[in-house]
């Protein structure tokens, strides 16, 4: 049975030792990062993976939320998990010629659901073996509330359209809890990683970042999409931030971080329909509001695959 420690690593909490120390020191570093000035997320920095596997990407799983499974894209094979075989994994799988492809990715799923069940959808964390040897992970959007931050920056916009109330909302007490949220889910996707690592030692784990959502420029575009004209950038550096935070643990964890937002910079759910990757609270073509459509899926496969064919970590 795989212990959901990650290797090396003493299973108790509070255990004595260099990966005890280590693991007391990561979260500093991601807290100094979301507070300060380091609102970028569209660089990509070298990281090392864990390890070559023992083929050659050939046993790929696939964890995530609604972003990777794919809702309203044609075709969805899991109606539950609102899961489409055009999603970034399954074209990925495609392109690899991978020989073994489990895509267990589910909408609305949250770091828990990587040990509980989603209705009859088993933990995602279940479809990780000894012999998986490439992995991807999309994750933590659901954490830090993605879909009601949504709807309360919608229905605050009509008592202040050139103004800032969702952001006044979020920073009322002073502190801004959408930051806040975004640093207590690093703990909980560092959870996820170690998982992964322990369950399937010798895989190459990807961790992909969230595509761009809005303009990259902080413009607007009320009401099409009805956020108040001032927190369209605060909604932008509030993604980047959880970006940077994905890449921060990844690093931190040995896996690879994948860049998804500088690849779809200027396909953003405020642009023309023929031109966005991501469908707004009202979608013209096939996919779910604020979601990637078929074209965002297929913009973030050809990110993954960029980055698999680097082939970095594979000394």
């Amino acid at each position: 049975m795989a212990h959901d420690t990650h290797p090396g690593e003493a299973a108790r909490p509070g255990a004595a030792g260099p990966g005890a120390a280590r693991r007391r020191r990561w979260p500093l570093a991601v807290g100094a990062a979301l507070g300060g000035c380091a609102l970028f997320a569209t660089s990509t920095a070298p990281a090392a993976a864990h390890g070559p596997g023992p083929g050659r990407d050939t046993h790929y799983v696939s964890l995530g939320d609604s972003y990777t499974s794919g809702p309203v894209i044609p075709r969805q094979v899991d109606a539950a998990c609102a899961r489409s075989d055009h999603n970034y994994p399954s074209l990925v799988a495609a392109e690899r010629h991978v020989t073994a492809f489990k895509d267990v990715s589910c909408g609305g799923a949250t770091t828990d659901d990587m040990w509980k069940a989603q209705g009859t959808n088993a933990p995602q964390l279940d479809a990780v073996r000894r012999d998986t040897d490439l992995v991807t992970v999309q994750i933590g959007g659901n954490d830090i509330g993605f879909g009601s931050i949504i709807a309360t920056c919608a229905r605050l916009s009509s008592q202040d359209p050139t103004g800032d109330p969702c952001r006044r909302s979020y920073a009322s007490s002073g502190i801004d809890r959408l930051t806040l949220a975004i640093a207590q889910t690093a703990p909980k996707v560092d959870r996820v990683l170690r998982a992964v690592h322990a369950r399937a030692p010798h895989a190459r784990v990807l961790v992909v970042g969230y595509p761009d959502l809005l303009p990259d420029d902080g413009s607007g575009c009320y009401p099409s999409v009805p956020f108040a004209s001032k927190d369209f950038p605060y909604l932008r550096d509030t993604e980047k931030r959880l970006n940077l935070m994905l890449r921060l643990v990844a690093e931190w964890n040995r896996a690879e971080y994948v860049d998804t937002y500088g690849p779809t910079r200027g396909h953003d759910m405020c642009k023309a329909p023929a031109d966005r990757w991501i469908e707004p609270l009202q979608p013209a073509s096939p996919a779910a509001p604020a979601h990637p459509n078929a074209q965002g899926e297929q913009a973030m496969a050809r990110a993954v695959l960029e980055r698999l064919g680097e082939g970095r970590g594979r000394h």
